[in-house]
């Protein structure tokens, strides 16, 4: 039975607020209410911050970090699970998407680096997520061509590596070939996502 009690952030990744993709997380977040979470949605495009890491994790020279930044940080410590919806683009993600993670996920909030070791501090340990991507290629072709990098770069490079569990991938491929009643059927699976929370 799921745990109706747990916190999930939403996380949209595509710059257009208009776009399937922000349906689909609209979709999630509206199901996953109803279903009584506790939910957060996170428009990126709606968030004010430089994209720039400007001096990578240079500890001499501070880079301020924006409400918008601090905002983004306290909905990830408070949520048990975080899902991402974003296109692939380039067979990666949106620029957009990709700044956030990197003002975001700093040393010192999702990590820590250790002496000695290859090996982080984790600092998101107790967390799952759920990561929703949409394509114009197929599946098959997206893992077994391009090797998945985009997923690759968040489950792997990313949440893992911040001690994040138990990273659930679903594609929704070839979107530009599908008409209504089946982009209607991978909306009806990220509702069946919402509702359990998953």
């Amino acid at each position: 039975m799921e745990n109706k009690n747990k916190s999930i952030l939403i996380v949209l990744g595509h710059p257009n607020l208009n776009s399937y993709c922000a349906k689909l997380a609209e979709t999630y977040s509206e199901a996953a209410r109803i279903s009584g979470y506790d939910v957060n949605l996170l428009k990126l495009k709606d968030l004010k911050f430089d994209y720039n890491l400007n001096f990578g994790y240079d500890k001499t020279v501070k880079q301020e970090l924006e409400p918008d930044i601090l905002l983004s940080q306290s909905l990830i410590q408070k949520a048990d699970h975080l899902v991402f919806v974003y296109p692939s683009w380039w067979a990666s993600m949106p620029a957009l998407l990709k700044a956030w993670i990197d003002r975001v996920f700093l040393p010192g909030f999702a990590f820590a680096y250790q002496k000695h070791s290859p090996f982080p501090k984790q600092f998101l340990k107790g967390k799952t997520a759920r990561i929703i991507i949409t394509m114009d290629a197929p599946t098959w072709y997206y893992k077994w061509f391009n090797r998945s990098p985009g997923v690759q770069l968040l489950k792997h490079g990313t949440l893992e590596f911040c001690g994040v569990g138990k990273v659930k991938v679903t594609y929704l491929d070839q979107i530009r070939f599908k008409n209504e009643v089946q982009l209607k059927k991978f909306i009806e699976i990220i509702k069946q996502l919402g509702i359990k929370g998953n």
